[in-house]
């Protein structure tokens, strides 16, 4: 799934990054690297951009280049 599918609240883990080398090389710089876990903090309020909390770091990301990142759902269990 892509980054910009997730909801407000979901955690996951980057699987890959795609997109042109510069979209690429300035998405990794901001911690979003392969195997990295994060949390969806929330989405403004049109919904672009998005905030995570990767690494403990808060990084705001628009929705469009949130979709060149490739992610898998992690699911919290509470219990």
């Amino acid at each position: 799934m892509r980054l910009s599918d997730m909801r407000e609240g979901q955690s996951g883990k980057i699987v890959s990054v795609g997109g042109d080398i510069r979209l690429r090389r300035r998405i990794l710089e901001m911690g979003l690297s392969k195997g990295a876990e994060f949390y969806i903090e929330k989405y403004a309020p049109l919904r672009d951009p998005l905030e995570l909390n990767i690494k403990g770091m808060h990084v705001s990301l628009r929705v469009g280049e949130a979709a060149a990142v490739t992610v898998e759902s992690l699911e919290r269990s509470d219990g």
